[in-house]
């Protein structure tokens, strides 16, 4: 007797669907890519205070900012309260002295790139970026340009210490 034996053909494999898909998808996801930009702001935290040791840096300015609800406060962790601005109408912080104010700061110690920016937790998102803005650069128009000048650039954000009310 003869025996009957199937034929077998190999297995094709099928990536027309795929190679379809491939050929869709790459040149979406590479025309996102290059329309999408990410700012990132560096920031690090305030260093502890070591005590003593610090108080030896007479020349070295530690800057703070302290974001308060009527108020900016601009100080040295050392030294203490450098001014106090009040903000223009109510609520609404006087950017403008805050950043003639580094301005003028920033001459005094043209070496010093950090400081720190301290707000209480009510303080809105927008109000300390635009601080933190004004304490990184300044803009001033020369012939006819603006030029923009960094100030201080590494900033440090932290809570604003609370403020003790005597009865």
């Amino acid at each position: 007797m003869r025996v009957r034996r199937l034929k077998k053909h190999p297995a094709a494999l099928e990536i027309s669907a795929f190679l379809n898909l491939i050929v869709v998808l790459v040149p979406f996801l590479l025309s996102t890519a290059v329309f999408t930009r990410l700012t990132v702001v560096d920031m690090s935290l305030p260093a502890q205070s070591t005590g003593a040791a610090e108080q030896l840096q007479v020349d070295h300015l530690n800057l703070e900012v302290v974001i308060r609800p009527d108020a900016i406060e601009v100080g040295d962790r050392i030294g203490g309260l450098i001014q106090r601005i009040a903000n223009t109408d109510g609520s609404t912080p006087d950017l403008v002295t805050l950043n003639a104010l580094v301005t003028q700061i920033k001459l005094k110690f043209p070496e010093q790139r950090d400081a720190s920016v301290l707000a209480e937790p009510d303080t809105s998102y927008d109000k300390l970026v635009k601080v933190m803005d004004a304490v990184r650069s300044t803009q001033r128009s020369e012939g006819g340009q603006v030029v923009r000048s960094e100030l201080f650039p590494d900033i440090a954000i932290g809570d604003a210490p609370v403020v003790r009310v005597k009865p």
